[in-house]
């Protein structure tokens, strides 16, 4: 049977609900990945409502949807953008991209897009509707991928370095700096050779000279997020749950469990950390 596209936004029949529906139905059809609804039509303070809002289930990243009928235009980049930054504002604990689709994604607003994209995670994806006898059906083709950017590591020639001040009087303060001394004295029992690197994202660890970031810090005013590079597992899990950690979400990207630690790390809890450090390190670079 010959296939037939149409436009929506022409079609008396269907309308932007319809497109809606048929997302939230199935979001793998976005082609994003095993995504989950979290909300539609999601209300915004003073700025109108998100037309979907998705989430990947295993990584807790965020996907602020906005959907446009026949070509996008620069309401639509705008609106996406704004509302992807109220979410992110709201929930800074979750990773958010920005997504646009429309029926037409032109060469122009296509140059337009890729000048947010970098500083901006954004994914343009172009819907296109057929008429297939008396129904009709969706497809989409994903025209624009965010760019994502990874931890600078041994195998990057160039970083970012900063120092302990600039981590003590902008990015965190003196306190939470010294709850990451803390921390790496539990590092150096498992390698006594290593040393804070101070990168502009997070402080990572030096061993002779080269970075070996089997743990990394990010240090916020308060508190202290400690990454291990670990991949994920049930023993790690239970270490995690048992000894009652402020988890956030596993970092699937870059393979690494994340908890918030304050300064009432106790005694178990230290004990624990030690464990994840030696399950870090034995397993880094293989």
């Amino acid at each position: 049977m010959k296939l037939e596209s149409i436009s929506i936004k022409r079609t008396d029949n269907l309308n932007e609900k319809w497109v809606q529906d048929i997302i939230a139905d199935d979001p793998t059809i976005l082609g994003l990945g095993d995504l989950i609804v979290k909300d539609k039509e999601r209300m915004q303070p003073n700025a109108g409502r998100l037309d979907l809002l998705l989430q990947d289930p295993e990584s807790l990243k965020r996907y602020e949807v906005e959907i446009q009928l026949g070509s996008v235009d620069e309401s639509h980049i705008i609106r996406t953008i704004e509302y992807w930054d109220i979410e992110r504002k709201r929930y800074p604990q979750y990773e958010h991209v920005a997504v646009i689709i429309a029926e037409e994604i032109t060469a122009r607003f296509l140059n337009v897009i890729q000048l947010f994209n970098g500083a901006i995670p954004l994914i343009a994806v172009k819907m296109t509707a057929y008429k297939v006898g008396s129904e009709y059906a969706l497809t989409f083709v994903k025209v624009l991928d965010e760019v994502t950017y990874g931890l600078i590591d041994e195998d990057e020639p160039v970083a970012e370095p900063t120092d302990r001040n600039y981590w003590e009087s902008k990015r965190a303060s003196k306190k939470s700096v010294s709850a990451t001394d803390a921390l790496l004295k539990i590092v150096n029992e498992v390698e006594p050779k290593a040393t804070l690197k101070y990168n502009k994202h997070y402080i990572g660890l030096e061993v002779n000279g080269s970075a070996m970031n089997f743990v990394s810090f990010v240090p916020r005013k308060s508190i202290v997020i400690m990454n291990f590079k670990i991949l994920k597992s049930q023993e790690v899990d239970d270490i995690v749950e048992e000894n009652g950690f402020d988890k956030l979400a596993y970092d699937a990207q870059f393979r690494q469990y994340r908890i918030r630690l304050d300064s009432t790390i106790d005694e178990k809890q230290k004990e624990a950390i030690h464990q994840l450090v030696k399950i870090a390190y034995d397993a880094y670079g293989k």
